[in-house]
């Protein structure tokens, strides 16, 4: 089975891993300190509050900037559904803006539209979520602009795109949002297991981020509402969540980090012969924005045949025959049961239904071989399915 992306460990990362395991600390040691302020320097943020999943990230950074019953929140159709959740883990109101039809991401022009009938009907979003699909960034500067506009705060869903850049910066640099969020799953660009990060240049949000992955709980004296009654003393200030990265988990992280770049690297010389050799009339290849950087975290084919044997349909099932694990990045969230039950309508996102009838996600991982990749490639080109034996592992999910 060749999978459409899975981890790269070395020994280097074994050898990370085995020394925190054979140190003092497990969790709530220095390793995870290391690690955040390494990532911070490498998006070229001020500060990065590590947690257990991105799903988590998206929480805090959602309450960090105030999100609240009743309070309305933005996001892509085209994501996984932690984009969405971690709003309705507020209390919040939940609303999609349709996707560009050309990079798959937010579409500012639908948002412009979206945000002026909201001002009319006094429905403004309290925060919008831009994803970064594929691990290239949103139109950042547009959506940036849009805000100081209309009075919206930013969080970057940057799950895809790690060790991407946009406008000649990190992403994460938050040049353009208040909070951008990483994931660490083994799929995407680098892995501490499970893992995110959550990023920004303002104190106050890290401060809420990190009492909120942390129970509410504070041992800073500084931060209490009494004198200490001791060394041992400590108080909860809020409700928070048992949301904390181990160090172990930060120890692969961190060491992952420091290939990042490498990793980056390779993925685009893959994709690059996915351009070179897929190049048809009956495929749409991955539009690279200009002033974009993509990590490529994933290869979106869009295919333009509905019908016969090179529609997305029939090739997925080939590919799936042929033992290559191909999926869809994403379902529209809003075709789930849990939020059609809300109400929406699809019909009010044409271009994410386009984008659903025609896409396919195909391998992509630093290691993966030539040879996997030419098979690949020939069993999109193919009416056939094919055989190919590969000791690479398989790794589902999102």
């Amino acid at each position: 089975m060749i999978p459409y992306g899975k981890q790269w460990i070395s020994q280097q990362d074994i050898d990370a891993v085995v020394s925190v395991l054979t140190s003092d600390f497990l969790t709530q040691g220095p390793a995870v300190p290391r690690f955040e302020k390494a990532f911070a320097k490498k998006v070229s943020a001020d500060f990065a509050v590590s947690v257990n999943s991105a799903t988590s990230a998206l929480h805090i950074a959602c309450m960090a900037l105030g999100v609240k019953k009743g309070d309305m929140v933005w996001t892509s159709p085209v994501s996984f559904v932690a984009s969405s959740n971690c709003a309705l883990y507020c209390n919040a109101i939940v609303d999609f803006v349709d996707i560009d039809p050309t990079t798959y991401n937010m579409s500012v022009k639908a948002l412009e539209k979206k945000l002026h009938e909201a001002k009319i009907n006094g429905t403004l979003p309290k925060v919008v979520i831009p994803v970064h699909l594929a691990g290239q960034s949103c139109d950042m500067k547009a959506i940036h602009s849009l805000s100081l506009k209309y009075g919206f705060k930013i969080i970057e869903d940057a799950s895809h795109a790690t060790g991407a850049k946009y406008d000649g910066h990190p992403v994460g640099s938050c040049k353009y949002s208040d909070i951008a969020v990483f994931s660490f799953h083994p799929v995407k660009i680098i892995t501490s297991g499970e893992g995110g990060m959550a990023v920004t240049n303002s104190q106050e949000i890290m401060l809420s981020m990190a009492s909120l992955r942390s129970h509410g709980v504070t041992r800073d004296p500084k931060l209490m509402t009494i004198e200490p009654d001791g060394a041992w003393f400590y108080q909860q200030l809020e409700l928070g969540f048992n949301y904390r990265m181990t160090d172990i988990q930060a120890a692969l992280g961190l060491s992952q980090l420091a290939r990042l770049d490498m990793f980056v690297e390779q993925r685009h010389s893959i994709a690059n012969t996915y351009f070179d050799k897929l190049e048809s009339d009956d495929i749409v290849l991955p539009f690279q924005h200009l002033d974009s950087y993509s990590s490529f975290h994933l290869f979106i084919l869009n295919f333009t045949d509905l019908a016969g044997p090179h529609s997305r349909d029939e090739v997925f099932n080939r590919m799936r025959q042929s033992g290559i694990n191909v999926n869809l990045h994403y379902i529209p969230i809003y075709r789930h049961p849990y939020y059609s039950a809300m109400g929406f309508d699809p019909s009010c996102y044409p271009e994410a239904e386009a984008y659903y009838q025609r896409a396919i996600s195909i391998p992509m991982f630093p290691n993966m071989t030539p040879e996997e990749q030419d098979f690949v490639i020939d069993v999109i080109r193919s009416d056939t399915v094919k055989t190919f034996k590969s000791p690479s592992g398989y790794q589902d999910l999102f």
